[in-house]
């Protein structure tokens, strides 16, 4: 009788559940926002994770919270998406921080900055090693909350129209090279050039460019680089795991009930996790069809990443010591990638060199 009167119970609580859910659903307002993105549609992986957000937040709400996408330069230019967050003009957007490296070159710690942390090592520091706490505190400045926004993991070093064979090689190359990067190339003579994603290959086939690095090569094969400049370079030094956030405004983040604020933070991580899954699963076969379509790949001489390494340090040190923003965050990640280079040299890289090594 009393397991009779157990079960009972429980088909009306469970029939009540499914009552309140739908009605919670009710209770909340529905609200629309916009969403800028830096990148265009044609990039689907990078520019996907926006769309993964906005699909993931309206199923977790019910259809009551919509957030519509836009590619870069459809509502403003691909490098004005976090002005726009900032001015109101949108609610939310996606971007790489380091775009906004002439504002402050702190942004780059929420993106990657040269010689940096890769994908896995920018995560943990992200959500574990302080990074959320520090940035946050940055960007309260510009009146934006961000978030994990995806992982392109190591990049490569561009394309180029010359082979690379010494450091003079550099001097006077005009070069499409985002963020800090940009600033250490200068010290070894390179003119850099901050271009959207979607106009790098008309800059480099009129040959106002001669060199130009995106991401890798699911991507880079999209926009067709290999038509215009034959040499494929790697490592991208200067982006070992570039993060990319979406941005909130402050103020239209406060608006929002509790239930929506959960939404976007559990959507941006599936963001995040689903863009690196997907480059890692795409590249390998990208870049099997550019390499039997004649790609010439080839690894930057040792000569030039001594010299980038330097001039890196160089840069770093020389920002910390006139920039208290810089500094604040430069110490404390400085030492948590001591901490993971060592761990990493312990355990990840030895095995992975191992399996490098069969066939």
């Amino acid at each position: 009788m009393e397991r009779r009167s157990f079960i009972k119970k429980a088909a009306v609580a469970a029939g009540a559940g499914a009552v309140a859910a739908p009605a919670l659903a009710q209770s909340q307002p529905t609200i629309n926002w916009r969403l800028a993105s830096s990148f265009p549609k044609s990039l689907d992986t990078i520019y996907g994770a926006a769309e993964t957000l906005s699909q993931r937040v309206a199923a977790l709400t019910g259809g009551k919270f919509n957030i519509r996408v836009f590619a870069g330069g459809e509502i403003v230019p691909a490098l004005q998406v976090m002005d726009a967050v900032q001015a109101g003009t949108v609610e939310m957007g996606h971007s790489a921080s380091y775009y906004y490296f002439g504002k402050d070159p702190t942004f780059a710690f929420d993106g990657v900055v040269p010689f940096g942390l890769n994908s896995r090592q920018q995560t943990a520091w992200w959500d574990q090693g302080g990074g959320k706490a520090l940035t946050r505190e940055f960007f309260k400045d510009y009146g934006i909350v961000n978030f994990l926004g995806g992982n392109t993991g190591a990049q490569m070093g561009g394309w180029f129209r010359k082979e690379l064979k010494s450091v003079q090689d550099l001097q006077g190359l005009k070069m499409r090279v985002g963020g800090f990067a940009g600033r250490v190339l200068q010290e070894l003579g390179v003119v850099p050039q901050q271009i959207a994603g979607g106009d790098i290959y008309p800059a480099l086939e009129k040959g106002t460019i001669d060199a130009a690095e995106w991401i890798g090569p699911y991507d880079d094969e999209k926009l067709g680089f290999n038509k215009v400049a034959p040499f494929y370079y790697t490592p991208g030094w200067w982006e070992a795991g570039l993060q990319v956030s979406f941005y909130v405004g402050i103020k239209e983040w406060e608006k929002l009930p509790k239930e929506y604020q959960a939404a976007i933070e559990a959507a941006s991580y599936e963001s995040h996790v689903t863009m690196q899954a997907e480059y890692d699963a795409r590249n390998p076969a990208a870049l099997a069809r550019l390499l039997k379509n004649g790609v010439k790949l080839r690894q930057f001489p040792k000569e030039i990443m001594e010299a980038c390494w330097k001039a890196t340090v160089k840069v770093m040190e020389e920002e910390a010591a006139k920039n208290a923003k810089f500094k604040k965050i430069y110490e404390p990640w400085k030492r948590f990638r001591q901490d993971q280079n060592q761990w990493f040299s312990v355990a990840e890289v030895p095995l992975q060199n191992f399996m490098i090594s069969r066939k």
